[in-house]
């Protein structure tokens, strides 16, 4: 008998529960803390920054009011896509997908167009902090929502392949979860430097 089989006749392992969370949920979760920790590193950092008599807030580009419109449907149409996958909508659940994809896209697209009239205001990452933690705040943010992206994609393909079902769709669930969770951060950021 060896060491480590005593200890667990001694000490057993405790029955791992049915209902407990597969390892890509605890990934999915850990990924929401971490991001939100980043994000609240970058608020803290910025409240204290803010205080300097350097901190001259610039006009942010209107586009960005239409953005956080898009970003809002697109969460939307994906909410719309894991309700029907739940009742097995396949066909359904694939265009919603494909749209808040699209939606995705064109708030990147927006975002770009953001910075470009910025950058024709003489803007530019360097002007101010204000400008610096804009330019930071929606890039790393950008790249979260890239990284959506590529799972809503990644969902889709599932889709047409019919590898999603009402019974089998936990991969469309946590997307729809992550992608809810950047269009929530994309207000929460707007709000911090538009209030701010």
């Amino acid at each position: 008998m060896t060491v480590g089989s005593m200890a667990l006749e001694r000490f057993p392992m405790p029955p791992r529960p049915a209902e407990a969370r597969p390892p890509y949920a605890m990934g999915l979760v850990a990924i929401i803390a971490s991001v939100t920790m980043l994000f609240v590193a970058f608020t803290a950092a910025l409240l204290i920054r803010r205080t300097a008599p350097d901190w001259v807030p610039i006009d942010l580009p209107g586009i960005l009011w239409w953005n956080t419109g898009v970003i809002l449907a697109s969460s939307l149409t994906m909410e719309f896509s894991r309700r029907a996958i739940r009742r097995g909508a396949t066909a359904l659940a694939e265009r919603w997908t494909a749209g808040a994809f699209g939606l995705g896209v064109v708030f990147l697209g927006g975002q770009t167009a953001a910075w470009l009239v910025l950058v024709e205001k003489g803007v530019f990452l360097p002007s101010s902090p204000y400008a610096s933690f804009f330019y930071l705040l929606s890039a790393v943010h950008g790249c979260h929502l890239i990284g959506g992206l590529v799972a809503l994609g990644w969902c889709w393909r599932k889709l047409r392949a019919g590898a999603y079902g009402a019974f089998g769709h936990r991969g469309l669930g946590h997307a729809a979860i992550y992608w809810h969770f950047v269009g929530g951060l994309w207000l929460y950021v707007f709000f911090m430097l538009g209030a701010l």
